[in-house]
C-alpha cells in the first residue's frame, strides 16, 4: 500500500493534490481569514488525503562550523519535499519568494510553494519557487588574486 501512495503523488501529482487542497479550503473559506485558519484547515485536507506533512516544523541548519537549531520554521512541508508558506496578505511580494528560496537552501529541498489565501480565486494567489543550483559559496580562494590597489 505504501508504494501506491508513493506512486500516486511523486513529483508533479504530489504538488497538484496540494494546490487542490488550498483551492478546496478557500473555496470554502474565503479570503480574509489568518493565516493560521487557513493551516488547519490545509492540515486537515492533506491529512484527508493521506499525505504526510510537518507544521511548522523546526529544520536545523548548519552555518560554517556552528549548528543552528530552532530558527527556520516553514509552515508545512509536505512528504518531506515541498515546503508551503502561507500567506494572507494584499499580495504576493518578492520577499516572499526570496523567503522560500531562503528555505529551500537551508532545508536541502527543492520545490516551494506560496499561498495567498487573501484572493478573490486562489490561483490568482499561487507562486511556485524553485531552488535553482547554484555556485557553491565556499569555494577556495586561497589562490585568487585580489588588488586592493586602483589601476
Amino acid at each position: 500500500m505504501e508504494q501506491q501512495h508513493k506512486k500516486r503523488f511523486d513529483g508533479e501529482r504530489l504538488t497538484q493534490a496540494i494546490i487542490g487542497a488550498a483551492i478546496e479550503v478557500h473555496t470554502i473559506l474565503g479570503p480574509g481569514l489568518l493565516e493560521s485558519a487557513y493551516q488547519d484547515c490545509l492540515c486537515y485536507e492533506l491529512e484527508q488525503l493521506g499525505l504526510k506533512f510537518e507544521c511548522q516544523p523546526y529544520v536545523p541548519f548548519r552555518y560554517k562550523a556552528i549548528q543552528i537549531d530552532r530558527v527556520f520554521r516553514p509552515d508545512l512541508i509536505v512528504e518531506k519535499s515541498i515546503i508551503l508558506e502561507l500567506k494572507s496578505v494584499e499580495k504576493i511580494l518578492p520577499i516572499h519568494e526570496a523567503q522560500v528560496q531562503t528555505y529551500l537552501k537551508l532545508a536541502e529541498l527543492k520545490t516551494g510553494l506560496i499561498f495567498n489565501f487573501n484572493t478573490h480565486r486562489l490561483k490568482d494567489g499561487i507562486r511556485r519557487v524553485e531552488l535553482y543550483s547554484r555556485p557553491s559559496l565556499q569555494k577556495d580562494v586561497s589562490h585568487s588574486p585580489v588588488s586592493l590597489e586602483s589601476p
